[in-house]
């Protein structure tokens, strides 16, 4: 195993400082005593206590976790059958222009996709709200899921539908009991990605959102413009550790699917 020289080490520290140093500081001082945000006034768990009482803010976050959940499931059937359309269909007419709109989202940027829905919903006349914002986030999380799912079903062996159908079961029976279940942790996956992404996101949800459907990244936002307050560091820590757990059941979730794939052969 080659090992990794100093430089590159340092390398590696500073970059990992860089990127997690400010959540850590984050962390530390949403238990700090003091109504100073950058005065540390002793531990205390006061503002989380106070979030209690903040009214707009747990209804922005039951709001955020309403619209995940709805658009990671939305973006896990449609993502699902994209991906099986790429894999099981061949090169079929239409192909290429299929599959460049599926993963379009993954390279175009957020104020593209947002504003590009905007003008949408304004041309039809929908009326801008939760649903609309659930949309969006779905079609910006489709494709990550159809990634997911493709690379699970790149792998999987087709031998055992033929040996399902052989002994005379259906197709969708077939794709039930022997497809599903195969692939379940890769859907799994991309149903926890796409939760992940629609749980933090602010720059489409902030095109695409109206009045009573303010998420939670809306309005901390709009609340650290008039200055941070203790209650933004409480939330943002709880914030943080909701994101980290569903990451760390994704990966949980793959590395499973990769220890039985690799039991099994």
């Amino acid at each position: 195993m080659r090992r990794l020289s100093p430089f590159n080490l340092v390398s590696l520290a500073v970059g990992l400082a860089f990127l997690y140093v400010p959540i850590l500081i984050l962390v530390v001082y949403s238990f700090n005593a003091s109504r100073l945000v950058t005065v540390w006034g002793g531990f205390s768990t006061r503002w989380y206590a106070a979030l209690l009482e903040d009214r707009a803010l747990q209804d922005a976050a039951l709001t955020s976790l309403g619209i995940a959940f709805a658009s990671a499931t939305l973006a896990t059937v449609l993502g699902t059958l994209a991906a099986l359309a790429l894999t099981r269909l061949g090169r079929f007419r239409g192909r290429l222009p299929f599959a460049a709109m599926i993963y379009a989202p993954l390279v175009m940027p957020e104020v593209i996709t947002g504003l590009s829905l905007l003008l949408l919903f304004v041309t039809v006349g929908f009326e801008r709200g939760a649903a609309t914002v659930t949309i969006a986030h779905t079609t910006l999380t489709m494709c990550f899921v159809a990634v997911v799912v493709q690379s699970r079903l790149a792998g999987f062996d087709r031998s055992l539908e033929e040996a399902a159908q052989d002994l005379g079961c259906p197709p969708l029976r077939t794709f039930l009991t022997v497809t599903l279940p195969v692939i379940a942790p890769g859907i799994a996956a991309g149903f926890l990605l796409a939760f992940s992404l629609s749980l933090d996101d602010l720059v489409i949800a902030s095109f695409t959102t109206g009045p009573g459907a303010t998420t939670l990244p809306i309005r901390i936002y709009s609340e650290v413009r008039l200055g941070v307050k203790p209650e933004i560091n409480a939330v943002c820590t709880i914030f943080i550790a909701v994101t980290a757990l569903v990451v760390i059941l994704a990966s949980l979730v793959s590395r499973r699917a990769e220890r039985g794939e690799a039991a099994a052969s």
